[in-house]
């Protein structure tokens, strides 16, 4: 009986860091989406772990990813033919709902 409480617990605990890790990002980030959607040469593949995603187009674009529970990813610079990674829909099934242009803060375009 004690093994089987502890597990629970354990499980427990791991929710609560799950949760408290997305509820980090809920909100909208400062440099986010102007309510442009990413151009359609920017895709994106996702599963459980990550959301990959791929800029097919000519120039270099930054971009947020939305996920179905209002959360927001930070905004990234993809250069043309470049990936970057995101996190996937996780445990929850935190999809994503679209890729919105962003403006990066200054310590990522600083990186470029």
């Amino acid at each position: 009986m004690t093994t089987h409480i502890a597990r629970i617990t354990r499980h427990a605990a791991l929710a609560v860091v799950a949760t408290a890790g997305l509820l980090l990002s809920t909100a909208r980030p400062a440099g986010a989406a102007t309510e442009v959607l990413a151009p359609q040469c920017v895709e994106y593949h996702q599963s459980w772990r990550y959301t990959d995603v791929h800029n097919g187009c000519q120039d270099t674009v930054a971009v947020t990813v939305e996920y179905t529970n209002d959360q927001w990813a930070p905004c990234r610079v993809i250069e043309a033919g470049g990936w970057v990674t995101f996190s996937g829909y996780g445990p929850n099934g935190n999809y994503v709902t679209g890729l919105w242009t962003c403006v990066p803060d200054r310590a990522s375009a600083d990186n470029l």
